[in-house]
């Protein structure tokens, strides 16, 4: 009786094996597709966000073709005469006078920071070194650019 009951139950068990083996291996299943969903998902959303991005690039490349294309056309549009003849000099001077009102406040700051120095018992040589500063050198080094080399890339320009 024992081995009836015996037989029954380890062929139960070994009817029921492949079934749980089924039900493991479905279970398995299911949640590597849940795992790969989740990667094609985090990938869809990486993927949108890098053509965002583009897109964003994109509309900024465009606007700053536009801005430097708007900046173009103004300052060609600033050396044309109008054929009034005080008006002309007088778009034609705007430029300088900035430029040498700029001058004189710069050199009238610097000028009094060395007299209050000077007034406040430095000798000459302390403030002549520290009034020369990196902020200067790319100034004046920004005025001769514009004055001098533009003018040659100009002329260049022109030739060709």
């Amino acid at each position: 009786m024992i081995e009836t009951l015996l037989g029954g139950l380890l062929g139960g068990a070994f009817r029921l094996a492949p079934e749980v083996l089924k039900w493991l291996d479905r279970k398995g299943e299911r949640g590597h597709e849940l795992a790969m969903q989740d990667k094609a998902l985090e990938f869809e959303k990486v993927r949108g966000a890098q053509r965002m991005a583009e897109i964003g690039a994109s509309a900024e490349a465009a606007w700053d073709t536009g801005a430097i294309e708007a900046l173009k056309e103004a300052v060609r549009s600033q050396g044309e005469k109008t054929g009034v003849r005080w008006v002309d000099a007088l778009s034609s001077s705007v430029r300088p006078v900035i430029t040498y009102w700029f001058m004189a406040l710069y050199c009238a700051a610097k000028s009094a920071a060395f007299v209050a120095a000077i007034n406040g018992g430095a000798l000459w040589s302390v403030p002549v070194v520290h009034a020369w500063t990196e902020a200067d050198q790319a100034l004046w080094a920004g005025v001769l650019n514009f004055w001098f080399l533009g003018r040659t890339l100009d002329k260049m320009n022109r030739g060709h």
